[in-house]
């Protein structure tokens, strides 16, 4: 993994926006994301992106309450997200490089 810096960025600004697609279309809503700690500082890694993240984000209770819910989403590496412009995610790759879940 490639190291990065970049400005700290609270992560309720970002949790539930719209990600759009480098052509404009609406991928889904980040819902969640994934971390890792490096020394003192958790670092995002991955961001969850759609119906699937929204339920990881609930947990495994809610699942086992309502049932196994097939639920869409991607899965965005750190750097296929700009949220640099926190009102309007972007992806910086096609939808086809994101990894389904």
């Amino acid at each position: 993994m490639t190291t990065h810096e970049s400005a700290a960025l609270p992560l309720d600004v970002i949790v539930g926006r719209k990600i759009f697609a480098e052509n404009g279309q609406s991928v889904g809503r980040l819902e969640e994301c994934r971390g890792e700690q490096w020394g003192s500082k958790l670092v995002i890694t991955e961001y969850v992106i759609g119906v699937a993240g929204l339920w990881e984000r609930l947990g495994l209770g809610v699942r086992l309450v309502l049932g196994r819910h097939k639920g869409r989403g991607f899965l965005a590496r750190w750097d296929q997200l700009d949220i640099s412009d926190p009102d309007r995610l972007r992806l910086t790759c096609a939808i086809g490089e994101l990894r389904r879940l």
